[in-house]
This record gives structure tokens, C-alpha cells and sequence, in this order.
């Protein structure tokens, strides 16, 4: 491949092809379950025109395109082959322009979610998709991923935000998917087709992305149960009452008592379970929403209600929320990160299941997750150097997805699919659907070099 190597040099683009150099690029934040395969080289385009020189020199050797961001994905999504090029984007890293009369913000994939959040903010105005890493995770890898997160009840995902793409194709072909306007139905919404693809189609290389104004205040309250029945009661209580809360996040027994072991707060108790509930907007709207919303918990059988005093408050108790994954880590060698999608009223029998499958294989689990629009989070304590454990976890993994299927749900909110779901994507999808997928994937990408092996 030094061929390749050679052609890459001869563009002006940095490449990185010593062992040393590109082991870290062979793997993402994705459980090891199988043997490392390092890339041919890790490439770090500076622009578009850098990434379609990359794109038609892997058509013309054969070789697979991994795009990579922060590589947070927990999917498999940015892994790479031996016949691959990992393209990272690192050096595309500016917020190009924020419009404030527009209310828009053009910017570059390596763009992280909180720089664009902090960046709005100062102008007065938000962006709402709020990943849980959202100090590392990019704006790209936001978009390849259709990222979620904790506000999306009330203000929807990155789909929801982004009017206009710029990509480059399997076939190398550069492609504008929209238009940098508030709306446009002139023909078909190709900006909405690639959101969520995974870097399957082509690489994103620009995001126009829609603002809205900031909400004036916020106000964090923690409310605990003694069981996870009044817990989920509690949470179509909230909404029944008409109270539109930004975050209204479940957290269970065993996620409490982690973050209280490994991240003591002050906020966080011992209990069954808990509800995160944020709202936002006026301060009269808050103090109206919050009379409501303290009658409702305490009608649905609250048993603690801790509510925040200031600011200060509000980000003390999102950092012990931000960090239960990292507490998790600190229980076992590994940690899978699974996420599934249910209909509110199916929330209480997913998470039942989900306990009665991990003590069926003595697997711990820790349950989080966004109550407000069903997606759950079962992060998976193991050792997966451990054979029998490593079995069961497949077995583990397959049982929760039949169990998310049977109740209506899908296998993923907000993670994608990469290659850890792929096996079980007809699952989920109709026969029809999947071959119309498939269909739309050689369409864009003839030669399959796009993240080879991930979703199809």
C-alpha cells in the first residue's frame, strides 16, 4: 500500500501510516469483542476538496473510508478494516459563521457539540441536542448519528436542527443537500437522508444547523421513589399535567449507588430510583410549571424531592448525572453501552425485562436513560476477557433487542447501528424497507467503500 501512501503525500494532506502511529485509530469507545485491525494509513483532510481527493483514491485502489470524529460512538460505528482509510477530521474544526438574525450556524464536522453551544449561547441563543458527552463528542458525529440526548423530549434531536449538509459521496461526487433556510420543500429531503446514515453515504464535511433563542432560566429538580413503578407513573403524570419539561431522565437503583460510590455529589442518594426533571423557559413560566410539577411528584408518590437553588445547583447535578458512564467503567473491566427505544406506557415492563435477563446470566446492569421520549440506556458491567461472560453478554445483547421489538420499540434512539447491531437490523425493519436501504446505499456509494461493514 505504499503506493497509496505515496499518492496521499503528493496531495498535501497529512497522513499517518508507522503501526505506532495508527494504532489508536483502530478501535473506538465500542467494548473490544474482536481482534484489532489497523488501517492502511489515518489521513486528516484540512477541507471538502481535501476529503473528495481522499474519496477518489480509495475508489481507484479498492479501499474502504472510515470517517472519525471523537470516536465516542459505542456502536463499532468508526472501526476500521485492513483495507481501509481512516479519515479523520480533526482539522476541520471551525465554527465558519453564526447568523443571529438568521438563526443559523454554519460549521465544520470537528466542531464540539458544547463549542457550538457555548458559542450560540453568547449570542443569546441554543442549540438544543445535548449528548451526555457532549464536551467531546463533534457536531459530524452529532449528525452521522442523529445524537439525542437528554433534552430531546421537548426539543427533538440533530435532525431536528440541521437544514443543510454538505457531503462528499462514495462516488466523490460533492453534494449540497438543502438550502441554509428556515424552510424549503423543493423536492425530495436528502438533508434529512443522510442525517442518521453513519457515514455509510459519504462524508459530511459542512452543517448548517438551525438555532432557536435560549430560554431565559432553568430549574433542575431530583425526585426519588421508592420503587420504579411510582417512578414510571410519575413520569406520564408530569406530562398528563400538561408541564413540558426539557430532560425528564430515569435512573435506577444500581445507577444511584454508583455514582454515589465513585462521584459523590452531595445530590445523589441511595434509592430504587430517581427522575431528573429540567424545565425551562420565563421565570413566570417556571414558577407555574413548578407548582404543578411538585403537586404532581408528590401525588405520584414521591419520596424525596431535592430541587436546585441557582446555577450552580443546576450544573452540580448534571455533572453527577454526566457522569454515571464513567462511574460504571469503574465497577468491571468493561462497559456496553446498549439503547433502546420504547413508548412511554412500555417503559416499566422494558426495564423489568431488562433486570429479569441480567440476573438470568448474573450480568450487572445499570439502567439510565430519557423517560420523556422512552429511550433507555442499559450500560452492562462485564469482563469481556472472560469467555463465559463474553457469551453470555451476545446472548444478553439479543435478548434485550427481542425484548425492545416485542414491545414495539427499536434497537436504537440515538447510538446508530455500526456493526455491533447490524446482524440484528431485519429484526427491526421490514423486508421492503431493507431492500429500499440497500438500494439508496449503491446509489450514493456503487463501490461500498463508505464505512464498509456498518449498518448494511
Amino acid at each position: 500500500m505504499q503506493k497509496v501512501i505515496n499518492e496521499i503525500k503528493k496531495l498535501d494532506i497529512k497522513v499517518l501510516y508507522k503501526k505506532e502511529d495508527i494504532y489508536p485509530y483502530a478501535f473506538d469507545t465500542a467494548p473490544l469483542k474482536k481482534e484489532i485491525e489497523t488501517p492502511v494509513c489515518v489521513v486528516f483532510p484540512k477541507n471538502t476538496k481535501d476529503v473528495q481527493k481522499i474519496v477518489i483514491l480509495a475508489n481507484k485502489y479498492g479501499l474502504n473510508i472510515v470517517p472519525r470524529g471523537a470516536a465516542t460512538c459505542h456502536t463499532s460505528g468508526c472501526k476500521p478494516n485492513q483495507k481501509s482509510i481512516v479519515v479523520h477530521l480533526s482539522l476541520m474544526d471551525k465554527i465558519i459563521e453564526i447568523n443571529k438574525e438568521d438563526l443559523t450556524a454554519k460549521v465544520q464536522p470537528y466542531v464540539v457539540v458544547k463549542q457550538l453551544q457555548e458559542a450560540a449561547e453568547k449570542l443569546g441563543l441554543f442549540f438544543p441536542p445535548d449528548p451526555s458527552n457532549l464536551a467531546v463528542s463533534t457536531v459530524g458525529g452529532a449528525a452521522a448519528l442523529c445524537a439525542g440526548g437528554p433534552r430531546a423530549f421537548k426539543y427533538g434531536t440533530t435532525k431536528d436542527y440541521v437544514i443543510n449538509l454538505k457531503v462528499v459521496l462514495g462516488t466523490g461526487e460533492i453534494l449540497e443537500t438543502g438550502s441554509n433556510i428556515a424552510k424549503n420543500v423543493t423536492g425530495y429531503n436528502l438533508t434529512q437522508l443522510f442525517v442518521g446514515s453513519e457515514g455509510t453515504l459519504g462524508i459530511i464535511t459542512e452543517i448548517t444547523f438551525k438555532l432557536i433563542p435560549k430560554p431565559e432560566k432553568r430549574l433542575v429538580t431530583l425526585c426519588y421513589f421508592n420503587s420504579i413503578l411510582d417512578a414510571t407513573k410519575a413520569v406520564n403524570n408530569v406530562i398528563n399535567a400538561l408541564i413540558v419539561p426539557s430532560t425528564l431522565d430515569l435512573l435506577d437503583k444500581n445507577t444511584l449507588s454508583t455514582i454515589e460510590k465513585f462521584n459523590p455529589t452531595g445530590f445523589i442518594e441511595e434509592r430504587e430510583a430517581a427522575l431528573l426533571i429540567e424545565i425551562d423557559g420565563s421565570e413566570a413560566k417556571i414558577k407555574e410549571d413548578n407548582e404543578k410539577l411538585f403537586k404532581v411528584l408528590e401525588e405520584s408518590g414521591s419520596a424525596k424531592i431535592i430541587q436546585s437553588k441557582d446555577e450552580e445547583d443546576n450544573e452540580n447535578i448534571w455533572k453527577a448525572r454526566r457522569s454515571s458512564y464513567a462511574c460504571v467503567t469503574k465497577l468491571r473491566p468493561n462497559v456496553a453501552t446498549e439503547d433502546v427505544v420504547v413508548n412511554r406506557s412500555k417503559i416499566l415492563p422494558l426495564i423489568k425485562g431488562i433486570q429479569k435477563i441480567c440476573k438470568k446470566y448474573n450480568m450487572i446492569v445499570c439502567i439510565m436513560g430519557h423517560a420523556g421520549d422512552g429511550n433507555i440506556h442499559p450500560n452492562f458491567a462485564l469482563d469481556l476477557s472472560n469467555k463465559e461472560e463474553k457469551e453470555n453478554f451476545e446472548l444478553v445483547k439479543k435478548e434485550l433487542f427481542e425484548l425492545a421489538i416485542s414491545l414495539g420499540g427499536s434497537l436504537s434512539g440515538e447510538h446508530g447501528i455500526g456493526s455491533e447491531k447490524k446482524p440484528y437490523l431485519e429484526m427491526a425493519l421490514n423486508p421492503t424497507a431493507l431492500k429500499y436501504m440497500k438500494e439508496i446505499k449503491k446509489l450514493f456509494d456503487p463501490n461500498n467503500i463508505m464505512n464498509q461493514g456498518k449498518v448494511f
